[in-house]
């Protein structure tokens, strides 16, 4: 690997002066400074940028665990939070956390050995008993974004509750009393808000919780798909459905085009998070649309703010959804 001095020694002068060509932290004369850069490119010379950042007390790096990055919504997510910190001079290094504990506590693990000045965690499932307290126990800034966990610290994410309640009301709205809902995996806040908002809405006009309409899609396309068909294909199939996240919308439509059923004529349909593509399927989609960009500006901002300002009190952030109202829920 070329050195400071090997360019030095190439161009005729002191470490020092490369020093001061490079940082400009003192004049150097023309012809020095021609024959200095002269070396720089001869050699491919490239300053150690982890050394500076690590003398000056930072990295300018932060780091995020998210997961399921194939995921539409959080590879939005993932590149507005990339944007909003680029745009303040960090790098950003993102690492899978597959919704696994143990995954996520690697990926976390592995940021905090490279020492950057603050991380972004989509909490995992038991995220709050393994990745999080050894990142707390760091003194590492941390912003959680998307999902809630019952911990002091910074945490932006969507509102879940009053959006799920809304989808499932303009169903009611126009008849169905028969709503199935997909819901997404275990354990994170996302999921329980999702459904609290689902039973709220059935609640409020006197109908209970079928639990023979309640189906696990686990946030995967492929569990989707498989609980949707076999719901559909039972004398317990309902007049409408409701999917928790957009990974479970392609899997609930998958199983009703395998079986051959039409959106609305055969059942209506709306769907949590809201795809580029929505109104470009037929029936175009009624789905409730996460500000992606807040989220992600936000969370990069908390962040920012942590690591200049340790003793600032933390801040809960929930950011407003809107729905989008088209046709598959049978009524436009």
């Amino acid at each position: 690997m070329t050195t400071m001095g090997d360019v030095a020694r190439l161009a005729g002068v002191s470490p020092s002066t490369v020093s001061h060509v490079l940082n400009g932290t003192r004049k150097v004369d023309s012809a020095t400074r021609s024959r200095v850069e002269a070396a720089i490119a001869e050699t491919g010379y490239r300053r150690n940028g982890v050394a500076r950042s690590l003398a000056a007390g930072r990295t300018h790096t932060v780091g995020l665990s998210i997961s399921a990055l194939t995921n539409p919504y959080f590879g939005s997510l993932v590149h507005a939070v990339e944007r909003a910190l680029s745009d303040a001079g960090y790098v950003l290094i993102v690492g899978d956390s597959h919704d696994d504990a143990e995954s996520e506590k690697r990926v976390t693990d592995s940021l905090l050995d490279r020492q950057v000045d603050g991380i972004i965690v989509a909490p995992a499932p038991g995220s709050h008993r393994r990745a999080l307290p050894v990142i707390a126990a760091a003194r590492t800034p941390l912003v959680l974004i998307d999902r809630a966990v019952d911990l002091e610290c910074d945490q932006v994410g969507p509102e879940n509750f009053d959006s799920a309640r809304t989808l499932t009301e303009h169903l009611l709205d126009v008849g169905h009393r028969r709503i199935a809902v997909v819901r997404g995996i275990a354990g994170i806040s996302s999921t329980a808000e999702r459904f609290d908002g689902y039973a709220a809405a059935l609640a409020a006009r006197g109908i209970p919780v079928d639990d023979d309409l309640v189906v696990d899609g686990e946030s995967s396309t492929e569990v989707a798909e498989r609980q949707v068909h076999a719901l559909m294909a039972s004398a317990h199939r309902p007049s409408a459905l409701v999917s928790m996240n957009n990974a479970m919308t392609i899997g609930t439509l998958k199983a009703l085009r395998r079986l051959d059923l039409s959106i609305p004529g055969d059942v209506a349909f709306a769907c949590f998070d809201d795809f580029e593509w929505s109104d470009l399927f037929e029936p175009k989609l009624t789905a409730v649309a996460q500000d992606v960009e807040t989220i992600g500006a936000t969370a990069a901002r908390l962040l920012l703010r942590r690591i200049d300002h340790q003793g600032d009190a933390p801040q809960r952030i929930r950011v407003p959804s809107t729905l989008h109202h088209r046709n598959s829920c049978g009524c436009a």
